[in-house]
């Protein structure tokens, strides 16, 4: 996947979840990935992480550990 598609996606998952009442996002978005994303992709997820991350959302970022 292009990594502006997996960017975009990433970052959806996290916007939505920053709209529910519960401070636990990072959380969320790490179960979410790790429950509809096949391992390649979240391979793909952790390794643009571990190079910077560049258009990343926080929460995403902060999620990324728990992927």
């Amino acid at each position: 996947m292009s990594p502006e598609k997996m960017v975009r996606m990433a970052n959806q998952i996290a916007t939505f979840f920053k709209t529910q009442p519960n401070e636990d996002a990072p959380a969320r978005v790490a179960a979410h990935i790790n429950d509809f994303w096949e391992p390649r992709m979240r391979s793909q997820l952790r390794s643009y992480a571990e190079n910077g991350g560049a258009g990343l959302d926080d929460i995403v970022m902060k999620a990324i550990p728990q992927c």
